[in-house]
Order: C-alpha cells, then sequence, then structure tokens
C-alpha cells in the first residue's frame, strides 16, 4: 500500500501542535466573555446608582489582575507547583504564552467573583489593592498547590505521598477558582460589613433589590454560554502523537463526557434552585433560578471529566437546592452581606460538587472511595484556610487604615458619583422635561377671566405615564410653562408585594412626577381641568392636583414683578 500524501508530507506532531493550539485559544476567548456575562449579572443585582462602580471593578478586575498575573502571578504559581520561578516574558517560544493566557483568564474569573460579594460600598482603590495581591499571590498558590505538576495537593505533592499516589482533584477550577473566589468574597464581605440600612437594630433584614433583573438573567446566561470554555475547553489536547508516529485523541477522548455532565448539572441547577424557592415562599423565583443555574455550573466544574451522567444530574440539583438555603443562612445568620450571593453560587456549590467526587464517578473512574474524598477534603480545608486567612489580612489592612469602605454619605449617593463622578441613567426614570408639549408652537392667551388679578400656583401629583398628555393638555389650554420633579408618595392606590431573590418586601410608596404650573392671565381652574384631562386613567392613584394663591414672584431676567413676571 503507497503511503498517503498526508503520511509522507506532513509532521504529524505540527497538526496536533496546531490544532491544540487553535482550541487552546478558542477556549480561552470563550472564557474571556464570561467577564461580560459577570459585569451584567452583577451590575443587575445592584441599586441604579452604583452600576457604573460595579461595571468599572470588572473592567479594572481583568486589566489590572492580567497584568500582575504576568508580571509575577503566574511565576509565583509554578514555585508552589513544583515547577520552578519562571517568569513569563522569559519564555523562549512565543506559543509557551497561549498557555499563559488559558491560565490568566481562570486567574481572572476567581478574582472578579469577590466584586458582587463587596458591592455597594468598598473603595475602588481597595478592591484593586486587593485584585493586585490576589493576582501575585492569592490565586497562584491555591492554583499552584492544585494543579502545579508536583504541588502540595497533587499526586506528586505532599497529599498523593499521604494518600498512596491519590492527589487533589479539581478538572476546570470548581475548587480552585470559584470555591476560592465564593470564599473570598465572603470574607471580605464579613470584614467590610454591611451596606447601610441592610439590617434593623433588632437583627432584621430588610431586602435591598437590585435595578435590573433582566441584565441579572442576561449575565447568566452569558456565563453559561462562556462556561463551555471553561469546562470543555479544558480537555485541551485535542490531538496527540504517539511513538509509532500516529496522531491519535488526546484529552478528546472523554470531551462528551465533559460537555454532558456540564449541560445536565447546570440545567438541574436551575431547576434545584427554582424547587426549594417555590417550597419557601410559593413561588419560582427568577433570581434564584438564574443563581442555581450558576451553581450547577460550578457544582460540577470540579468533576465532569469523571461523573455518570446521573451523578451530574444529582451534583446539579443538589447544587442549586443549597442556594436559597445557604443565602438565608449567610444573610440571616452570619449577619454577611453578600449582595450578589457569590458564596452559595460559587462558594459552597464549588465546595460541594469537589466533595462529591468519589461518589458520583462513572464506573472505573475512581479507586477507593474513602482514599478519593479525604483527598477532596483535605484540598477543600487547605484552599480555605489559606483563602481566609490572606484575604482577611489584606482587607482587615485597608479597614485599619480608613481606605476600606466609603464614607456613609458617599454610601448615600452612590459609588457612581462618588468614586467615578458619573451617573449611569441620568435620564432614568427622568420625565420629559420639554416644555412646549411636543408642539412647535407655544400657544398663550388670556384664557378667559382672570384669577382676581392673583398668581396661583397649580400644583398635580399624577402618574409618571401620563406626563406627556398632560403636556399636550397644557399647551392646548395655552399653559405650556411647568416644572416637573420626580417624587414618590402614598394614597389611595394600594401597596404591592415585591420579591427579590425569594424574599418579600412591600412597596407602598409609589412613583409620581410633580407638576407645578403659575398662572396669571389663565384660569387656574382650566389648567386644573386639562391637567385632569391628560391624567386621568379610572383607577386609584391617578393623583390629586391643589391650587394655591402665590403672594408674589420676579422675573430674574427682567426685574419684573406680579402677574407681568409669569
Amino acid at each position: 500500500m503507497e503511503p498517503t500524501l498526508l503520511q509522507t508530507e506532513i509532521d504529524p506532531q505540527v497538526i496536533a501542535d496546531g490544532v491544540n493550539l487553535v482550541w487552546v485559544l478558542v477556549a480561552t476567548f470563550l472564557i474571556f466573555f464570561m467577564h461580560a456575562g459577570f459585569a451584567m449579572l452583577e451590575a443587575g443585582q445592584v441599586r441604579s446608582k452604583n452600576v457604573a462602580n460595579q461595571l468599572t471593578k470588572n473592567l479594572l478586575t481583568w486589566s489590572v489582575g492580567v497584568t500582575v498575573f504576568f508580571l509575577i502571578g503566574a511565576a509565583i504559581s509554578g514555585v508552589v507547583g513544583g515547577d520552578g520561578f519562571s517568569l513569563t516574558a522569559t519564555a523562549e517560544n512565543p506559543n509557551a504564552w497561549v498557555d499563559w493566557l488559558f491560565g490568566a483568564v481562570f486567574a481572572m474569573t476567581a478574582a472578579t467573583i469577590v466584586s458582587g460579594a463587596v458591592a455597594g460600598r468598598a473603595k475602588l482603590r481597595a478592591y484593586v489593592g486587593y485584585t493586585v495581591v490576589l493576582a501575585a499571590v492569592i490565586y497562584p498558590v491555591v492554583a499552584g498547590m492544585g494543579w502545579g505538576t508536583e504541588g502540595p495537593l497533587t499526586g506528586a505533592g505532599m497529599l498523593g505521598d499521604m494518600l498512596d499516589g491519590v492527589g487533589f482533584h479539581d478538572f476546570a477550577g470548581g475548587m480552585i477558582v470559584h470555591g476560592m473566589g465564593g470564599i473570598a468574597g465572603l470574607t471580605a464581605a464579613w470584614i467590610l460589613g454591611p451596606r447601610m440600612d441592610r439590617y434593623n437594630d433588632d437583627g432584621s433584614v430588610n431586602v435591598i433589590p437590585g435595578h435590573s433583573l433582566t441584565f441579572a438573567v442576561l449575565g447568566t446566561l452569558v456565563l453559561a454560554f462562556g462556561w463551555y470554555g471553561f469546562n470543555v475547553g479544558t480537555a485541551a489536547s485535542v490531538f496527540t502523537v504517539t511513538e509509532a508516529g500516529e496522531l491519535v485523541l488526546g484529552d478528546f477522548a472523554t470531551v462528551g463526557r465533559v460537555a454532558l455532565t456540564t449541560t445536565l448539572a447546570m440545567a438541574c441547577g436551575a431547576i434545584g434552585a427554582g424547587l426549594v424557592a417555590w417550597l419557601k415562599t410559593d413561588k419560582v423565583d427568577t433570581l434564584y433560578v438564574a443563581n442555581g443555574l450558576l451553581a450547577g455550573l460550578v457544582g460540577i466544574t470540579a468533576i465532569p471529566d469523571t461523573t455518570a451522567w446521573w451523578g451530574a444530574l444529582l451534583v446539579g440539583l443538589l447544587a442549586g437546592a443549597q442556594l436559597p438555603i445557604v443565602f438565608g443562612f449567610v444573610e440571616s445568620n452570619l449577619k454577611i452581606d453578600d449582595v450578589c450571593a457569590v458564596f452559595p453560587v460559587h462558594g459552597s456549590a464549588g465546595i460541594l460538587g469537589t466533595l462529591m467526587f468519589p461518589f458520583v464517578a462513572a464506573p472505573g473512574e475512581v479507586g477507593n472511595i474513602g482514599t478519593a474524598f479525604a483527598a477532596q477534603l483535605t484540598g477543600v480545608v487547605v484552599i480555605t484556610v489559606w483563602t481566609v486567612a490572606a484575604t482577611a489580612i489584606v482587607f482587615g489592612a485597608f479597614k485599619a487604615v480608613g481606605q476600606a469602605r466609603v464614607s456613609p454619605e458617599h454610601e448615600r449617593d452612590g459609588l457612581d458619583v462618588s468614586e467615578h463622578g458619573v451617573d449611569t441613567y441620568p435620564e432614568f426614570g427622568q420625565p420629559d422635561v420639554a416644555t412646549d408639549g411636543g408642539s412647535d408652537e407655544i400657544i398663550r392667551t388670556d384664557g378667559g377671566e382672570p384669577n382676581d388679578g392673583q398668581i396661583k400656583m397649580v400644583t398635580a401629583i399624577v402618574r409618571p405615564d401620563r406626563l406627556g398628555e398632560i403636556k399636550q393638555s397644557l399647551a392646548e389650554a395655552g399653559a405650556p410653562s411647568l416644572t416637573v420633579t420626580n417624587v414618590s408618595g402614598r394614597g389611595s392606590q394600594p401597596a404591592k408585594k415585591g420579591q427579590w431573590r425569594g424574599e418579600e418586601y412591600t412597596v407602598d410608596l409609589h412613583q409620581k412626577v410633580k407638576i407645578e404650573c403659575v398662572v396669571a392671565d389663565i384660569p387656574a381652574q382650566e389648567v386644573v381641568d386639562a391637567i385632569r384631562e391628560g391624567a386621568e386613567t379610572g383607577e386609584p392613584g391617578d393623583g390629586k392636583i391643589f391650587v394655591m394663591p402665590v403672594e408674589g414672584a420676579t422675573q430674574i431676567r427682567t426685574g419684573k414683578t406680579g402677574p407681568d413676571a409669569v
């Protein structure tokens, strides 16, 4: 049989190297795109006055963190993992930087998890400072211990020596990345303390809803999309070349299992969280379903390469089910204000999945169950102790010098203004205050009988959505000039019940707009009639109109006074 063109002219190693490089880069780009998901998810769960701050933290997590990881973090990880100290910048083969980048996106995922826990009150400088330390030391130590070729937690390291060569198993970072990030976030939130008004004097909890459930859900789906790069992409070798020169599948020999278990756990995480939320509140809470989907993904991330299909279903269900329970415990019992639920989503779910490794494995994937569990438990404990201690030291140091948390005034105003000088939604909830009612021509007439020669102030509290009709009615009545203010109030309109992450709260102050119209040559009653015509819907909450005398008026530009000023 004559040799084929492929066998005679193409080196199989070249094909293997090229395909493997491309695959790792594609997976890396998917994982990088998870930062868009984190940004949307976290921004949706904070108040509108803190959105820009949350987005800025996500941008700086990547920018600052990846730079520090390049300069020193990867080298520290090598030392801990037994590979020696080698700066990334000195690599002789440029393609070695592909492996570095793949590790960097994992490191930055761990870093950005923390930002959601400390939202709404952490100073930007404290968070960025912690990101520097995490990227330089905290995460590299964890990654080196668990993923280094001879790290303390690997089969070739200290733990392997103790347990007959059985080391800590974490395929794609269920504990090394997500568990670590969730534990770090919980520790940082504990050091900082809760947001203002989160807890009453008696310890009861006040619900502080985020500003956009839409953002939170879309961010969740973006994260789920990128997660395939996280788990499936960790099967980094598509091809390998045997000693005989044959091109065979590498890590891809079992990649189908990774894809399947990742998908099943994701789906069951959402189901588990939704079921528990329903049992607790008689409602399927949307945010819990979204967070549960992520918890299912976190739960399987350490073990998708070894887990049986039924095990993925079980891990996902348990990871999702624990979410509302753990969040309630952290919130009500520990009194820790974990804004974006990073610990139950990433921390406890990551720990759960990691510890379930020997119990849900497919046949032949695990040897002695007791030994394997001991290795997993040891790894979880070591990573937890290191992460809590290191995070507490960093945030504790910032707190000791008064640089960990913004001032009460800045927290009230919102971090967007105090930390960045911007308003994310400059027109959020703001009515269109154009005074011409939408017409090109301003109509002014004497409108009939004057107000006994007096100036009248007509004030109306109305529904915001009726403002356009009211402006048009006023313009047609000859009174297009008005002042509009956003207000909230309570009257005959019934209170409503809201729910945020399974907790119910009462909305008894409804958003309204206050319209003020000062008239002299137009009868006040005509203005009242115009406002009523535009504002009426026939439902409770349409508002009220008040007419009051005005003692005097002065036009600033001309100095005219009295009715002439109006």
